[in-house]
């Protein structure tokens, strides 16, 4: 039997509108390894969640920070 674990990563963004999180938005639902994700976008940091057994923080760093945004890895 394989199980399989899922880690939370958990990042601070400055994704803060809707137009924000909509241009971030394709890349994460067709991303392979993303599970789930979310932005608490009325959370002073708008945390991303991003929930997967495989991506690492680097990965989602770079995917975000290509579209022109800001993130780091909060722990």
């Amino acid at each position: 039997m394989i199980t399989v674990i899922n880690q939370i990563l958990i990042f601070k963004t400055n994704i803060q509108t809707l137009a924000d999180k909509e241009q971030i938005q394709h890349c994460l639902n067709n991303h392979d390894a993303v599970d789930q994700w979310n932005i608490d976008q009325q959370d002073i940091d708008c945390v991303l969640r991003v929930i997967s057994n495989s991506v690492t923080p680097e990965q989602i760093i770079s995917l975000i920070t290509n579209h022109g945004f800001e993130c780091a890895e909060l722990e």
